[in-house]
């Protein structure tokens, strides 16, 4: 096992990085690292986020992960500069007109949301986690979170739709009703809140980053028996799912509806926010 890698894609600058837990090291960490741009995903993080679980699923010495952010954030969500990257059809690999370059199925605008990996997820969520953020906490297994995270689907107010698992995931974990709630209105929700409806698992203590109370948690994970834990994984995922087709054809039909929205619109209230409007969830 490599005590410290970086996982970074074409043309990347270490945007991922991937190590081991010094307190536990059956635990990886899997960092964003865009500081400048609050951890914003582009079609470059994208792939390495992607590439980076892979590894991670592959390695026999990880048992758990653990996905942060640096800088005490998590995620802004796309990096909505750079939406005319790529985009590629779950279950075809068709590129449409804005798409182009990657031809895997398994690769989610934000990396990994399409990916049903063998072992747990911990999400460790500072600060914002929000639109595409909040659909990368909402696909790990089990989400921490620090009292001063903010979770919320921002994309509503850029006519950006959720295509990265966040309009099933979220029902599934919080109920229609809220989940309708939080989509519809694209409102902020809190660290605290966001545990009350159980979105979050855990709370870390008030004041204290989230990282050490999902590397506790994670620990805990790996002094289990590893065959049973990932079978009852595997398993409580067909609560949701009685077969793999059913997930993807939900990913399927998030992506299709979606990207007649963007057809339809052309995205254009992210103009506005390219131009500065609306950032860290100000007013617009």
């Amino acid at each position: 096992m490599c005590a410290s890698s970086r996982v970074t894609g074409e043309a990347a600058d270490d945007v991922v990085e991937m190590t081991a837990s010094k307190e536990n090291d059956r635990v990886a960490i899997i960092a964003l690292n865009r500081r400048t741009v609050r951890n914003a995903v582009d079609g470059t993080t994208a792939r390495a986020l992607h590439a980076a679980f892979l590894a991670f699923d592959s390695d026999d010495s990880f048992d758990v992960a653990v996905l942060t952010g640096s800088g005490g954030v998590f995620c802004a969500g796309a990096d909505l500069h750079s939406l005319s990257n790529p985009l590629v059809h779950p279950k075809t690999g068709v590129v449409t007109e804005l798409a182009g370059v990657v031809d895997d199925p398994t690769l989610g605008p934000m990396g990994p949301t399409r990916l049903t990996l063998s072992k747990p997820v911990v999400a460790a969520v500072d600060g914002p986690a929000v639109a595409g953020g909040m659909e990368l906490a909402a696909w790990a297994s089990v989400r921490v979170a620090a009292w001063d995270a903010v979770f919320g689907v921002f994309c509503r107010r850029w006519g950006v739709p959720l295509i990265d698992g966040g309009s099933f995931r979220l029902p599934r974990l919080v109920g229609g009703s809220r989940a309708a709630d939080l989509i519809l209105t694209g409102r902020p929700l809190s660290g605290v809140e966001a545990e009350a409806i159980g979105f979050v698992n855990r709370l870390a203590p008030a004041g204290e980053p989230s990282l050490p109370t999902a590397l506790d948690l994670a620990s805990a994970m790996t002094r289990s028996p590893q065959a049973c834990l990932r079978s009852d994984l595997a398993s409580s995922r067909s609560a949701f799912d009685p077969a793999d087709a059913a997930e993807l054809d939900a990913i399927a039909r998030e992506y299709e509806l979606g990207l007649a929205t963007m057809r339809q619109t052309r995205l254009g209230a992210v103009a506005s926010f390219v131009d500065g409007a609306g950032r860290g969830g100000a007013p617009i």
